[in-house]
């Protein structure tokens, strides 16, 4: 419990009126200095106190933020079919089609028109009304700037870039070469491997050397609040890459709307699998796709449906595996190009001591080599300083484990 300022005592002295007019004028100068220091010392009482009722009252904001959200009950996407007399209107559920007939608030009545998408409740009252608005976080997925990630910037994984850039990048930059074989191309890739592979790097390389407009997304950003949210998304994301040809659909982290079907009867995992089968849905579709392709990454390729697995969907499936000796050293090449790096560096050496680590844990390596440097105040890397970071990074690998064994087991 925090304690209040003490309040200075107020100053205070007796000024004999006998005193010669010198004497006096300097006493009171000097009660007139102490006045202004507990003046001083009071406004910065004042301006510490000010400051502490701001943050609790961001602290109190926020704790009633939370607690509305906990209070507030799942809403859930429909559509208004028809406006009725008697402030009345059909609405249509997305997910089940169901059609009910609700009452609307006067307040709302005017402004509800056949078409709007609304929030209803679990008594299929409308909550609010959905503006076109909602539709833009689509396009907010469009990548407009080209990432500066280039395949001289990946290493280990030469044979993984191939096969890419024949089913994403080839079809779309020589496509008359597929039309005089007599084949189709390549519909989607999926690319799986342990975390830290170069997946992701390999997507937004795709990005950078090709024209195709990339539109990126993440697996969990699909996973909506309101029932039917997230396959709408799903399709919003098609049409605007049919409206942008040629395209490119980068969904990371797939496995979080393509997990294996169950008897699951909760809400979220029905969701979840309206999505998926969404998504199944535009990847098949009567239509073709034409110039669109889809790249998907994921770390648990364990935990995918077979459904979205099979040829017509991902036609390649692309392992993104650790990399060899070979390939870490090559790593470790690449990500040491801008570094100043001693003639003693052996990278072969370290990339024989570095059985195990990932594309990400070895640039994570050359990172904390350069601040061993910089803390002995060189401005050189050596070999030395890689063995000290490589013994570092098994230190810490070795304290989290135990610490974590010990967290279970309390």
């Amino acid at each position: 419990m925090s304690r209040s300022p003490s309040i200075p005592d107020r100053p205070h002295r007796d000024i004999d009126s006998d005193l010669p007019d010198d004497e006096r004028l300097e006493a009171l100068r000097g009660h007139y200095e102490d006045l202004v220091d507990v003046n001083e010392q009071l406004s910065a009482q004042l301006d510490d106190a000010e400051d502490r009722r701001e943050r609790l009252q961001g602290k109190v904001d926020r704790i009633e933020r939370e607690n509305e959200m906990l209070k507030s009950s799942s809403l859930y996407i429909a559509t208004v079919e028809d406006v009725l007399d008697d402030e009345q209107v059909i609405v249509k559920q997305h997910g089940n089609n169901q059609e009910v007939l609700t009452d609307v608030s006067s307040r709302m009545i005017d402004r509800v028109e056949p078409g709007d998408r609304v929030a209803v409740n679990d008594s299929f009252a409308i909550q609010t009304i959905l503006n076109a608005e909602t539709d833009a976080r689509a396009q907010s997925m469009e990548i407009t700037e080209k990432p500066e990630v280039t395949y001289d910037d990946i290493g280990g994984i030469d044979e993984q870039v191939r096969e890419v850039r024949e089913a994403v990048e080839q079809p779309l930059a020589e496509p008359e070469l597929f039309a005089e074989v007599g084949i189709d191309p390549p519909s989607g890739v999926l690319l799986y491997g342990p975390p830290g592979t170069g997946k992701t790097m390999l997507a937004k390389a795709v990005a950078h050397e090709t024209d195709a407009t990339f539109i990126k997304m993440a697996g969990s950003e699909l996973v909506r609040k309101f029932i039917g949210e997230g396959s709408r998304l799903v399709r919003d994301l098609f049409e605007m890459a049919r409206e942008r040809e040629p395209a490119i659909i980068f969904i990371d982290e797939i496995d979080a709307i393509a997990t294996r079907r169950t008897e699951s009867k909760t809400s979220g995992d029905a969701e979840v699998q309206r999505t998926m089968m969404q998504l199944l849905s535009e990847m098949d579709g009567f239509e073709a796709r034409g110039e669109i392709r889809i790249i998907a990454a994921t770390n648990r390729f364990d935990m995918l449906d077979r459904a979205i697995l099979r040829p017509g969907r991902f036609d390649r499936l692309i392992e993104v595996p650790e990399p060899d000796e070979s390939g870490r050293e090559q790593i470790l090449e690449i990500h040491t190009r801008e570094m100043n790096i001693a003639d003693d560096v052996d990278f072969a050496d370290l990339a024989a001591d570095t059985d195990g680590y990932s594309g990400a844990e070895i640039e994570s390596l050359a990172t904390e080599a350069g601040m061993f440097a910089i803390r002995n105040d060189r401005d050189e890397v050596t070999h030395a300083d890689f063995v000290d970071a490589l013994e570092k990074i098994e230190e810490d690998d070795s304290s989290d484990v135990v610490s974590s064994a010990g967290y279970f087991y309390q």
